[in-house]
């Protein structure tokens, strides 16, 4: 399915300004990789298997759909796709129902980016009843507008939910700042066309041409963001 916020009228150019700001959620602006690790080991230890440590940076960043077929085929598990997807998101749900960590430097940044009035999106491969859960800890007045993986035919890493996002915020992709901190949703991003600074969290990021890669999200501020989008920053390995 599809969101039915409308799409905005595109943005005046305004030189090489930055128009909007698009975020990633678990592992950028919440503490939640661990979570979703520690639900699927449990859910697969009561299925009768153990899950390798490999398999976690394979399965980091989603989306789901990926992440639960890639752990079926590693340890031959019997049990269909959509009733294991159903049984994460349940599981994972509960977890966080009593709120979520931020990582460090989250608040500060979506305190600057609103004191400035920046458009801002929230812009996840999780399905939107996690979103929304999530939402209580961000701060929903903190986001123009959110898009989940499970509202778009094609989540990360295709570029659709960024393409999305910029649309509907009305921005050009190039002046759109992308934060994230997988390699999936860097994908996702770069291939938008939108200007990327990773903050690696489970897996790192390997260096490539044009991208920015960061310690902390504590090293991120609007300045940064508009630093990315002038071209002010070399990329950072």
């Amino acid at each position: 399915m599809t969101s039915s916020i409308p799409v905005a009228p595109p943005r005046a150019a305004a030189g090489s300004a930055l128009q909007a700001v698009l975020l990633d959620m678990d592992g950028t602006l919440v503490d939640t990789e661990g979570f979703w690790w520690e639900v699927e080991v449990a859910v697969f230890a009561e299925l009768g298997h153990q899950l390798l440590e490999e398999y976690r940076e394979v399965v980091v960043g989603g989306p789901m759909a990926r992440s639960a077929s890639f752990l079926i085929r590693a340890t031959g598990a019997k049990i269909a796709l959509t009733e294991l997807t159903v049984l994460l998101n349940t599981r994972f749900s509960e977890m966080i129902g009593r709120g979520v960590p931020l990582m460090p430097g989250a608040r500060r940044l979506l305190a600057e980016l609103a004191a400035h009035k920046i458009p801002t999106a929230l812009v996840s491969a999780s399905h939107r009843e996690i979103i929304d859960r999530v939402l209580l800890s961000l701060g929903r007045e903190n986001f123009a507008l959110t898009v989940a993986g499970d509202e778009i035919e094609r989540t990360k890493p295709h570029p659709d939910p960024y393409l999305l996002a910029a649309a509907r915020l009305g921005a050009e992709p190039g002046r759109c700042a992308v934060v994230e901190d997988t390699l999936t949703g860097v994908t996702a991003a770069e291939a938008a066309g939108c200007r990327v600074v990773a903050v690696p969290s489970v897996a790192p990021i390997p260096p490539a041409a044009g991208r920015t890669v960061v310690g902390s999200l504590e090293e991120v501020d609007l300045g940064f963001l508009r630093g990315l989008i002038t071209g002010m920053h070399r990329p950072v390995h």
